[in-house]
């Protein structure tokens, strides 16, 4: 059974618009290097041929694992989702006690993190993500790192 994979709406929309680029668009190209490449001849010693195979290979690859991900795709309706705790889809401000660093975290599924956004994505899985699912404005998470324990104090959540 495939796994559930959880999107923002935003996140979904991003895969489907990709994968239609890659279907209406660059499967013409590589079919287009591919016919020209089966022109050139000799099949068995022809590097062009084998480039435009692979890279065939490759694209349609990720045309099926962006399929994939929208077949088992569970969307998280912002509207649904309380802002009361921590979740999926929602914003969360946070300050480390003991630095008194402030941050903020979109929270979102892991096909969707991307730590260098502003502010920073951040996956349901991770450990940080984890950590804060569930939390209340006030509550403080201890949330076990590789390089140690974070105290995060939720500050504020918004959608």
């Amino acid at each position: 059974m495939s796994e559930e994979i959880l999107l923002t709406q935003e996140g979904y929309d991003k895969l489907e618009a990709e994968r239609d680029m890659l279907v209406s668009v660059r499967r013409k190209e590589v079919s287009e290097r591919l016919k020209e490449a089966i022109s050139y001849g000799d099949l068995s010693e022809n590097a062009e041929y084998d480039a435009a195979k692979n890279e065939q290979a490759e694209l349609e690859e990720r045309i099926h694992k962006l399929e994939t991900m929208m077949r088992n795709a569970k969307i998280i309706n912002e509207d649904e989702v309380s802002g009361d705790h921590v979740n999926v889809g929602l914003t969360v401000r946070v300050v480390e006690t003991q630095t008194g660093e402030e941050q903020s975290f979109v929270i979102v599924g892991s096909t969707e993190a991307d730590p260098f956004a502003e502010p920073a994505r951040i996956s349901n899985e991770s450990l940080v993500g984890q950590g804060l699912l569930g939390k209340g404005i006030g509550e403080v998470a201890e949330i076990v790192v590789p390089d140690g324990v974070l105290h995060y104090r939720i500050e504020e959540i918004t959608k």
